[in-house]
């Protein structure tokens, strides 16, 4: 399933406008200090990635449950498993970072699986 998108409407009505009121606010919380400015914009990158795929922490739990649930097997290979810089693949993005929702997987595997789908 493609990953939902705003459509031009959307992105001309809903998100532009949104977007215009958090870079002024981001600017007014800097007072000018580039910076700060600087630092304002990071903080909330990174939040904002949390909120679509959780924080580090809950990640490696993920991946921890996964590698038991799948007994260290790649589901795409059927080869092993490394320890370490395995990649948690999610099977529709929108559904976020879940057991149900997530297989774990070899990064070479992974970037396969993407361009099969147009991804990448």
């Amino acid at each position: 399933m493609a990953n939902p998108q705003l459509n031009k409407e959307q992105r001309e009505t809903l998100f532009q406008p949104f977007f215009e009121r958090i870079k002024a606010e981001l600017e007014r919380l800097s007072g000018g200090d580039e910076k700060l400015l600087w630092a304002l914009r990071r903080k909330l990158t990174k939040e904002l990635g949390y909120l679509e795929r959780g924080n580090p922490t809950a990640r490696n739990k993920l991946k921890m449950k996964k590698w038991m649930q799948q007994k260290g097997i790649c589901p795409i290979c059927n080869d092993p498993l490394p320890e370490k810089n395995a990649e948690l693949d999610r099977l529709e993005a929108i559904h976020g970072y879940t057991v149900e929702n997530t297989r774990l997987v070899h990064h070479d595997c992974h970037i396969a699986e993407q361009e099969k789908k147009g991804y990448t």
